[in-house]
């Protein structure tokens, strides 16, 4: 099957199951509010930081690109939405750059956040219909990756995520960590994937579905801080040094006073990775998986902190 048409298969089927979405009449639009309403709603107050493991391969990095990560943030008067999602560098080796398809999905999921049928309650039909745009190529746009993908609800000040792999968000209140997001492997070191194989190669790689997301669910309080990352900074960073180091940021309203934090997280990840004898979260996974692998672990880095006001 040509990679066109196991794209343009594959989207149907994605497709088939929003159907009902596209179906249904519009609903009515909600009554405007005033700029006063607005600013009285909860809001995300979101930075980013971030490196490419290889600066010399990624110099656009300085361009807020990071590597083969992607991110993206969207801000309407129904949402704040912020994005991560890290291309699977095995790609490279069939000469595809990873960072394509990672960079694609966030790019979709951006425009589709600010269309007038975008729903902040359900991330996963986000990620879908940004997964189903991808498809729908002409040209694929061959790899796979990682995605977390989450919505802040202005109105009701809840919070709703879709992660899918080994990216993933904490939520820190009163100096702990009170959410989190489920990681999800296959087996050690090989997570969830959204992925477009090449043609004929379809049977030997993993592709998940936006289906196999997990979702959850959160309602925030003003002052919480959002941490959303790449593996980069998970596989690197204990959790009790990340909340050593953003344990002055609770209640932060400044942007510019927030994006100290996070280049403070993304230098530690980066500082981290490449110390031979740091006692890494990924070198003390795989000791339970009884595999030798011992300091930190040279990644992309991508962070985005956000603070609730």
């Amino acid at each position: 099957m040509l990679a066109s048409e196991l794209a343009a298969s594959t989207g149907q089927q994605l497709l088939g199951g929003f159907m009902k979405l596209k179906e249904q009449k519009p609903k009515p639009l909600p009554k405007a509010k005033s700029v006063s309403e607005l600013l009285l709603q909860p809001r995300l107050v979101s930075v980013v930081c971030g490196f490419p493991k290889n600066i010399e391969m990624y110099p656009e990095y300085c361009k807020g690109q990071f590597g083969e990560d992607a991110w993206f943030r969207a801000s309407t008067a129904q949402a704040d939405t912020l994005g991560v999602a890290d291309g699977v560098g095995g790609w490279r080796v069939y000469g595809i750059d990873p960072g394509l398809f990672s960079r694609f999905l966030m790019r979709s999921c951006e425009r589709l956040a600010h269309a007038a049928d975008f729903e902040p309650t359900h991330p996963e039909q986000l990620l879908a219909r940004a997964y189903c745009n991808l498809l729908e190529q002409k040209q694929p746009i061959l790899g796979s990756c990682t995605a977390c993908v989450l919505t802040l609800q202005r109105c009701s000040g809840k919070l709703f995520a879709a992660n899918i792999g080994d990216s993933g968000l904490l939520i820190i209140r009163n100096g702990l960590i009170v959410c989190r997001s489920m990681e999800q492997q296959h087996h050690f070191n090989t997570p969830y994937q959204l992925a477009v194989p090449p043609p004929g190669h379809d049977y030997n790689v993993l592709t998940d579905g936006p289906e196999c997301a997990a979702l959850l669910q959160f309602e925030m309080q003003s002052g919480d801080l959002l941490l959303l990352a790449t593996d980069g900074v998970f596989d690197n960073v204990p959790e009790q040094l990340l909340l050593r180091l953003l344990g002055p940021a609770a209640g932060i309203s400044s942007a510019a006073k927030l994006q100290m934090y996070a280049n403070s997280i993304a230098l530690m990840a980066r500082s981290l990775s490449f110390n031979p004898h740091h006692d890494s979260p990924f070198s003390q996974n795989a000791r339970r998986h009884n595999i030798d692998a011992p300091g930190g672990k040279p990644d992309d880095i991508t962070v985005l902190l956000a603070s609730l006001v």
